[in-house]
Parts: structure tokens; C-alpha cells; sequence
């Protein structure tokens, strides 16, 4: 994944964090601040919903996401 993002330090609000933007498009993804306890996950990620592409569950082994379908629920 890190092949496909950039974390830019964003200093212009008053909570510091990393904007992400994509390395391909260099479009604004949002955002990931690293004010969380550690036990919390430690990060905070805040990324714009407009910068997701979903993939229906059905589908995630057929688009290369198919390690990710113990994280899914199945809505069945």
C-alpha cells in the first residue's frame, strides 16, 4: 500500500498529523494523525469516503483482495 500513497507533514491545523495523497493521481486522500493511545492503535486515520473504491464481498478473491475476507461480514 505504501507504494501508493505519499504522507505529506500538514501543519495548517492545529492537531498535527500526515495529509495522504495518492502517488498516481497525486489526489488528497485524507488524512492520519498520531495523537491515539498506543492502545487504541495508536493513529487515527481520517479518509475521505470519495477516495475508496468498494468492492462487493462477493467479489474480493476475483479483484486481489481475497486476504481481506475474514475482515468482511457476510451480510447474508
Amino acid at each position: 500500500m505504501k507504494c501508493n500513497v505519499n504522507e505529506l507533514m500538514d501543519t495548517t491545523r492545529s492537531v498535527f498529523g500526515a495529509e495522504v495523497r495518492s502517488v498516481h493521481g497525486d489526489s488528497h486522500l485524507g488524512h492520519v494523525f498520531s495523537y491515539v493511545p498506543e492502545d487504541c492503535g495508536g493513529l487515527r486515520y481520517c479518509i475521505n469516503s470519495t477516495s475508496l473504491r468498494f468492492i462487493h464481498r462477493d467479489d474480493m478473491e476475483a479483484e486481489g483482495s481475497g486476504a481481506y475476507l475474514s475482515q468482511v461480514e457476510d451480510s447474508q
